[in-house]
């Protein structure tokens, strides 16, 4: 029998405009892997030159059993998957025919598309990471009964955004609260 993953998982989309790769990213990525911090459980790189010069690459940590059971987990995820138990397991049964054809919910065809996406001289990256440093953390959530309701990334492009918008927002306060106060003279 399989056993499902428990960890939180996190697909990530970015995009390189004019991409300069020197492997600093490769080398960031095997660095967290081996530490084992993260696990990649699907990552589409996709690199689109002049003209109809493109690149892919498509790599996971997936094991073959895991492979045909998250193939139709990341189908889904791509846009191919729709509530309902008929058209699940027809899922399924997709994700085992792509699993047996070595293809793992990403087709040559969903490259082409990407590709064909973003302009030339751009990169895209597709990843699903599997979060395993937060195993015990997640443990110990659930062990008093805690339970998810919400979740988000807080970038520090973001957070520069919302520390601007909070500035403002309390230079405006304190202006109001010294109209208020100040002599009705």
């Amino acid at each position: 029998m399989y056993k499902l993953m428990y960890e939180p998982m996190q697909l990530l989309v970015i995009v390189f405009e004019d991409p300069d790769f020197h492997g600093q990213i490769r080398r960031e990525l095997e660095s967290v892997l081996e530490k084992r911090m993260i696990r990649l459980i699907d990552l589409l790189f996709v690199w689109h030159g002049e003209g109809e010069n493109v690149t892919s690459l498509e790599a996971t940590q997936l094991d073959e059993e895991e492979r045909v059971h998250f193939g139709t987990v990341i189908r889904g995820l791509m846009g191919y998957g729709t509530i309902g138990e008929e058209i699940a397991r027809g899922g399924t049964e997709e994700g085992i025919l792509a699993a047996a054809r070595e293809n793992y919910g990403i087709t040559k065809e969903d490259i082409i598309e990407i590709t064909e996406a973003i302009p030339e001289n751009t990169a895209a990256a597709i990843l699903i990471i599997e979060h395993l440093w937060a195993r015990s953390l997640k443990q110990a959530i659930c062990n008093v009964g805690g339970i998810l309701i919400s979740q988000g990334m807080l970038t520090p492009e973001l957070l520069a955004v919302a520390g601007r918008e909070l500035t403002h927002a309390v230079k405006v306060a304190d202006e109001k609260k010294v109209r208020c106060n100040s002599p009705p003279f």
